[in-house]
């Protein structure tokens, strides 16, 4: 309910929650946004709003009826003749129950269904961690006390969000999600019959339908693309064209006029940023489980076999060892595929699909072996040099630019409509002596590693390689060019060798290095495979037939 602020108890959540007890959950929720949508434009914008309104605790609590013993949020003046979209909910949770009857939330729901309307409105996709629980009560005044009303002072929003645990930033980015919608005459009368820091034939305009009494009912869009999100919300707010008192107070000559400007000028920034707010607006807190991506060099899915009584595997190379994960999650998707069809997909191209962000070739086979030494020899360790690194792609076929691409190991993928969170993190052990003893770092960024990762102790601990969560960006490559690359490895790509002109490059044109690494990953899917009669499609992946 309201009351709730962002906790710890988010540490529970995880994205693949559901990958067991109702795999196709997401592919039914975003289905039936789409078809929503569809019908009905405007729908997509009361969804996310559905989601804002219950997320000062991402309950589900505006969701419930009144009883004998509690009077519901639904009533509540932010929410009363205003928000809307429980019908689609009701349809969705019908679905859903069909499928997999008393497992997903209604609170889950509700966070997917906005993740999927700003999706299909032009937005960004975000990552959603799942598991929540849904409130066995609510409080309407929770609700009237704790949503932020449109009359409110950029004072008064910078309280409201403060006391939820969200900066002023977010609460200018967060601002954002009126880039879709429509308000109603009532919630903005007042601003345009009134207010004079208003652009005139914008009043005009608005008066036309919206009389100084009369209409109540009547609607107005948010910003001048009310089924498009983008970041025309923030330069309406510029031209003073925004609906509500509490859009326009962000800019109106105070501490976030600066913020405004900037996202009306740059509409991916803002599309980023949103994302991150929203992951936030979830209640979640950082993930604790990933999928670590699984290396594909020999694309054979040796990887993944146990050690036997003739080979000993590659899982304890010292480049696997306490490094890759998500072993667990091929065996899950194996058994469902074995379940489709049995003994006809390999794991080869499992692997190969889970990690892949264009159409992957397939038809691999998988190894009956396994070679510790090779992959302890041939994956390139992180504290090569530049020269090691090209030597060490080069042996496999990667020019050097191509080896530059397939550096940025951050990976986030979206594939038949299931969103998968492929974030690699590195151990302490791994970028201590650069921390502690290198010099082409940058100080404030070598300072706040050293707290978790000492000169000795907490050798487990974990750093992100990059800073972007969720997008799968070139931030990489702008953190090299900052001399904030974490491992060795990395901040030789960009330290006065023959790589640096084409780090530069990504760093400034994420387009094109999102092009080159698909093009990348394609050829690294297609190193070496077997096919046909050499080699098998196992079963287990751990094991051999």
């Amino acid at each position: 309910m309201f009351g709730m602020n962002i906790s710890t108890t988010s540490a529970q959540l995880s994205p693949s929650f559901y990958s067991s007890s109702c795999p196709n959950v997401l592919f039914t929720i975003q289905n039936a946004v789409l078809n929503a949508i569809s019908n009905e434009p405007r729908m997509g914008a009361s969804l996310l709003r559905l989601h804002f309104h219950d997320c000062f605790g991402c309950d589900a609590s505006i969701l419930l009826d009144d009883t004998s013993s509690f009077t519901g949020e639904k009533t509540a003046g932010p929410n009363a003749n205003s928000v809307r979209g429980y019908d689609i909910i009701d349809t969705i949770k019908a679905q859903v129950e069909a499928l997999c009857p008393k497992t997903v939330s209604c609170a889950d729901i509700l966070a997917v269904a906005a993740r999927d309307s700003v999706a299909a409105m032009g937005g960004r996709p975000w990552i959603v961690q799942l598991g929540r629980r849904d409130a066995k009560t609510a409080s309407k005044n929770d609700a009237n006390t704790n949503l932020p009303p449109a009359t409110l002072s950029l004072s008064g929003l910078i309280t409201s969000f403060t006391n939820k645990g969200f900066t002023t930033k977010e609460m200018v980015i967060l601002s954002g999600s009126h880039s879709i919608g429509q308000a109603r005459y009532t919630i903005f009368r007042s601003r345009i019959h009134n207010e004079t820091n208003i652009d005139a034939p914008f009043v005009t305009l608005r008066k036309t339908n919206c009389p100084t009494s009369g209409n109540d009912n009547n609607l107005a869009p948010l910003d001048a693309t009310p089924i498009i999100f983008d970041n025309t919300y923030y330069k309406n707010l510029v031209s003073k064209k925004g609906l509500l008192h509490s859009d326009q107070e962000l800019f109106n000559g105070g501490s976030t006029d600066a913020q405004v400007t900037a996202y009306s000028n740059d509409n991916p920034t803002f599309l980023t940023d949103f994302v991150v707010a929203m992951v936030k607006m979830g209640d979640l807190s950082p993930l604790t489980e990933e999928l670590y991506t699984l290396p594909l060099i020999g694309c054979d899915a040796s990887i993944l076999l146990d050690d036997t009584s003739s080979f000993t595997g590659e899982k304890t190379a010292g480049p696997n060892a306490n490094s890759v994960r998500g072993f667990d999650v091929i065996d899950t998707i194996k058994t469902q595929v074995e379940a489709l069809c049995a003994k006809t997909v390999s794991c080869a191209d499992i692997l190969a699909v889970a990690a892949r962000d264009s159409v992957a070739a397939l038809g691999r086979r998988d190894a009956k072996t396994a070679r510790m030494s090779d992959a302890n020899s041939n994956l390139p360790a992180a504290t090569l040099g530049l020269s090691g690194l090209i030597t060490s792609f080069s042996n496999k076929g990667f020019t050097t630019k191509e080896m530059v691409i397939l550096s940025d190991k951050c990976i986030k993928l979206r594939q038949q409509n299931i969103y998968f969170y492929m974030s690699l993190k590195e151990q302490c052990t791994t970028f201590r002596s650069r921390i502690h003893n290198e010099t082409n770092i940058d100080a404030p960024f070598a300072t706040s590693l050293k707290t978790s990762c000492p000169t000795s102790g907490n050798d487990n601990n974990l750093s992100l390689l990059d800073v972007t969560l969720i997008i799968f960006d070139n931030t990489y490559y702008k953190n090299l060019v900052s001399k904030k690359g974490l491992l060795h490895s990395d901040q030789e790509l960009f330290n006065g060798g023959s790589t640096d002109a084409q780090v530069t490059t990504y760093s400034n044109d994420n387009p094109t290095f999102l092009t080159d690494f698909a093009v990348a990953m394609i050829k690294m899917g297609n190193l070496s495979p077997l096919t046909g009669s050499n080699g098998e499609i196992r079963t287990n992946c751990r094991k051999l037939n």
